[in-house]
């Protein structure tokens, strides 16, 4: 596969500098999913902080292949990311840049392609990787608010923006909660073709909408139907549920759909 010819290059790279401590890969790699359509997640630990110097980072980024272009993560909540495009082969590939310090805060055991001392592996040995589980509370305490949304704009006539929102509520609300049911990592959309049972992946596509009216609001109408059902599943009951704004947000809702 082109990733781990790519990775198995940049180790040999990073072997010959002094201030770089490891290579990690993460994503698709750890699971063995690697395939053809797969970006490359690369994680390199140096000594002295590269993150939050976009020089540095673009700096051993052209060392390691042709790059079309790179970027940080902001976007994605992860600016320590760099997010490269590169050529011969055409290949997308994330580095993150940390320091040893940082490796202990991770959200899964990457693969250790190049290491100095057994330091990467001593880490991952000796402490638990944790994966971020959705905020019950979190998203129960906004959801109804982003019900009440979706209806106003509905109610103007700004479709475009509705079906937009609709899927923000798949990526942030629905996703999540059928990937704990399923028992996988909560990944927003990741595979969730292959990793959902038919039925919850049935119940997702319904959510679906064309650009026009009656679609999207009966979309909007399986996402809070789904939602509920899986709220009643999974949320233990030291969930607080906002039973007046899903009443006064359901009201409105009912109001905007006889219009």
């Amino acid at each position: 596969m082109i990733q781990q010819d790519f990775a198995y290059r940049v180790a040999e790279l990073v072997k010959k500098d002094d201030a770089v401590i490891g290579l990690a890969a993460g994503g698709s790699w750890i699971s063995n999913e690697i395939d053809e359509y797969s970006d490359l997640d690369l994680i390199l630990i140096t000594e002295i902080k590269i993150a939050g110097n976009k020089e540095k980072m673009m700096g051993y980024a052209r060392r390691f292949g042709d790059l079309i272009s790179g970027f940080t993560g902001e976007h994605v909540g992860e600016p320590r990311v760099l997010i490269c495009l590169y050529d011969n082969p055409l290949l997308h590939v994330d580095i993150k840049f940390l320091t040893l310090p940082q490796f202990y805060d991770r959200v899964e055991d990457p693969v250790v392609l190049f290491e100095r001392n057994n330091q990467l592996s001593e880490i991952i040995n000796s402490t638990n990787a944790v994966w971020p589980q959705p905020d019950f509370q979190w998203i129960e305490d906004r959801f109804w608010t982003w019900v009440h949304y979706a209806c106003l704009k509905i109610g103007r006539g700004e479709l475009m923006e509705v079906f937009d929102f609709l899927s923000f509520l798949r990526m942030t609300v629905l996703s999540p909660l059928l990937q704990v049911k399923n028992n996988r990592q909560a990944r927003g959309l990741r595979r969730v073709e292959t990793e959902l049972s038919l039925s919850d992946l049935e119940n997702l596509k319904i959510t679906i909408a064309q650009y026009n009216k009656d679609s999207i609001t009966k979309a909007l109408d399986n996402v809070i139907g789904i939602y509920k059902s899986l709220r009643r599943k999974l949320y233990p009951d030291t969930v607080q549920l906002q039973a007046k704004a899903e009443k006064r947000s359901m009201e409105y809702f009912k109001r905007i759909k006889k219009a």
